[in-house]
């Protein structure tokens, strides 16, 4: 049976192309309009509303919460206070990465934990004799990511003490008559919030919020261009720039943490005394310099990339359709060196980018790999540039 959020009411007519995928047994638009690009616009130039009411959602409570996800998550939860959030990762014994999500701080006894796949029965297996309870609360509450410039505006119209709320803080707030729950959180690496709504008050929720963005230049938006806006932000997405491990055939097909760009995690590791799953794995990593890859960001030169394609008596290709499949990368010497895990010609950057692992000699800022590529049933392979990710970073996301 497929599922419907607590928007979809508002949502489907707004739907003009009719074209829905499936998220975790719900119905998601992949776009609104007939163009993807304008709704990414939307993003980068006002603000957009993506439904994430899909997502997975664990209560985390009881005297011993803190301690609990201490133990499992690999990022210090200690750090993170109450009434701030933290995006984070969980690993098996071998330091291979699980999962990743993000946790959202309420007391010490209270947090709420998101993931993109279910991991209930993961984390019921680890508590052990701690004193706390794991809940499933996905649907009891609905998730409204409202990202862009013009989202901090928008909302503190609504509610005046979200023009302050911090990068990765939370707040409760009232949007209309409806009491709400809003962190300064997203996937598009702008600036941007996610508000978290009961179910049974989202709609009514919608309605004032989207009574706020008239004249606004806000769009619904739907996973097309929010996937286009994440790999600009370099932020990762599991089944395609990483696996978990609890899955995996093999461990070509599992990632550490460093291997993924993660390694400003561990920064507090010699001089910390916390134990967490997978923390042996790591250290030995840390010092033994076994990563396999590093994760990076890719520029490609486009003059190469023109040439190539015109040599060919073709129309050099800018499709900002993410190409979530692999692309070897090369040496000069013709050595194999890596591959994307995502690639696309990004409207803002005007440029094509990627995100990918290469072999950690290469992961400096400023190393050139030969990227493959097709053209006329032949292979051709054209210059790129290792970058440190995000590749578009705005200042307002954090300021």
């Amino acid at each position: 049976m497929v599922m419907t959020t607590p928007f979809h009411e508002r949502l489907a007519p707004l739907n003009e192309t009719h074209l829905w995928s499936h998220w975790s047994g719900y119905l998601s638009a992949v776009k609104y309009q007939m163009a993807d690009k304008f709704e990414y616009f939307a993003i980068r130039n006002a603000a957009g509303l993506i439904d994430t009411s899909p997502l997975y959602k664990y209560r985390i409570s009881g005297r011993d919460a803190a301690k609990f996800l201490g133990a499992v998550l690999a990022r210090d939860i200690g750090a993170c206070r109450d009434g701030q959030a933290q995006y984070t990762l969980w690993c098996d014994e071998r330091g291979y990465v699980v999962e990743d999500g993000v946790v959202i701080r309420f007391a010490a006894d209270d947090f709420i934990l998101t993931s993109a796949e279910p991991n209930l029965a993961y984390f019921q297996k680890l508590v052990g004799y701690d004193q706390v309870e794991i809940t499933d609360v996905s649907a009891d509450y609905a998730s409204l990511a409202v990202q862009g410039p013009r989202s901090r505006d928008i909302l503190a119209g609504l509610d005046p003490q979200i023009a302050t709320l911090g990068f990765f803080h939370h707040t409760p707030a009232k949007i209309g008559n409806v009491p709400v729950h809003v962190s300064r959180t997203g996937y598009t690496g702008d600036l941007g919030y996610e508000i978290w709504v009961g179910a049974d008050g989202a709609v009514e929720m919608w309605d004032a919020l989207s009574e706020a963005c008239v004249g606004q230049g806000v769009l619904p938006v739907g996973q097309s261009a929010l996937l286009m806006t994440r790999i600009e932000a370099g932020l990762v997405l599991i089944g395609v720039d990483f696996h978990s491990s609890r899955f995996a055939f093999n461990d070509y097909e599992c990632s550490t943490p460093l291997e993924l760009g993660f390694a400003w995690m561990f920064r507090d590791l010699a001089g910390s005394t916390r134990h967490f799953v997978g923390r042996a794995a790591i250290e030995r990593e840390i010092a033994d310099k076994t990563s396999r890859w590093k994760m990076v960001g890719l520029m490609v030169d486009w003059r190469e990339w023109d040439r190539h394609f015109g040599e060919a008596g073709l129309i050099p290709p800018k499709d900002e359709t993410p190409v979530v499949y692999e692309m070897m990368l090369y040496d000069d010497d013709g050595a194999r060196v890596g591959y994307t895990t995502s690639f696309m010609y990004s409207p803002m950057l005007q440029r094509h980018i990627a995100m990918a692992r290469v072999q950690p000699q290469l992961a400096a800022a400023g190393s050139r790999v030969n990227l493959e590529l097709t053209i006329n049933h032949r292979y051709h392979t054209v210059a790129a540039e290792v970058r440190r990710p995000p590749l578009f970073n705005p200042a307002r996301k954090t300021a």
